[in-house]
């Protein structure tokens, strides 16, 4: 294990070695900003006007603000973690750096996870950054906090799966605008086959509702940890660093 986090240290410190960790961190952090702001916002005239109306019960923070945060922070998810993957195995293929790595006595896993941490790393900061916004909540109101734990956890589940898939894309190719691109359109198709399927039947419509990666989110909102939704997302990330492992073995050999 000490490869795996020598390798995740050398990542972390590469991202935050250039402004690009604290571009992405920033551009993340102003647009999660304006989503508090608009959904602290329309939740203050929602308790307003339950209290106007003689309300006795007063409104939830956690299913009127907590919930639909992150539900749109997902959105963020989908346009800025492809530019965080590419550069994982591409970049080092066309600086030719990745060749020390593939000649170094370190295992096909052993990088890949290595890689996976580091791009977990980064990405734990990112969404950390956003518990300043939570505790404003609790300061000022009286939010559940388990719902908010368990949203955590679907954030860093979500978020695994991206990179994972993201990591296997960008070993296949040198080029990051491919390896852009192609990340990107797999995460979209991933979030959307639950919707193509609604058009089919009842049988395609489960299988690709229980395919969505979207799907098996919103439970971690409510504050619910479903062993189903764990087993998709620990399998998926497992799945993607299989991949990996594969495409830089294939890649070693023909070095």
């Amino acid at each position: 294990m000490s490869n795996v986090f020598a390798i995740a240290h050398r990542e972390l410190k590469s991202y935050f070695a250039s402004p690009i960790a604290y571009v992405v961190i920033g551009m993340f952090v102003a647009l999660y900003g304006y989503f508090f702001v608009v959904m602290l916002d329309y939740f203050m005239r929602m308790s307003l006007q339950m209290g106007q109306m003689g309300g006795q019960q007063a409104a939830n923070v956690n299913e009127m603000l907590v919930r639909p945060l992150m539900q749109n922070v997902l959105i963020l998810f989908l346009f800025m973690l492809p530019g965080r993957t590419v550069r994982t195995f591409s970049v080092e293929k066309r600086s030719g750096t990745v060749e020390l790595l593939l000649t170094s006595p370190l295992t096909d896993m052993q990088i890949v996870l290595g890689k996976f941490l580091g791009a977990m790393g980064l990405f734990a900061v990112m969404i950390g950054v956003t518990l300043i916004h939570m505790a404003i909540l609790f300061i000022y109101g009286s939010p559940e906090w388990k719902p908010i734990a368990t949203a955590y956890l679907g954030l860093l589940l979500f978020g695994g799966c991206f990179i994972s898939i993201g990591l296997f894309i960008s070993s296949l190719t040198k080029n990051q605008i491919i390896a852009g691109i192609a990340t990107f359109a797999v995460f979209l198709f991933l979030w959307v086959i639950n919707w193509i399927g609604s058009f089919s039947g009842p049988t395609a419509s489960a299988i690709t509702s229980y395919l969505s990666v979207v799907e098996h989110a919103d439970d971690f909102w409510k504050g619910v940890i479903d062993t189903t939704h764990l087993i998709y997302y620990l399998s998926f990330i497992t799945l993607g660093l299989f991949l990996t492992a594969k495409s830089v073995d294939t890649e070693r050999w023909r070095g």
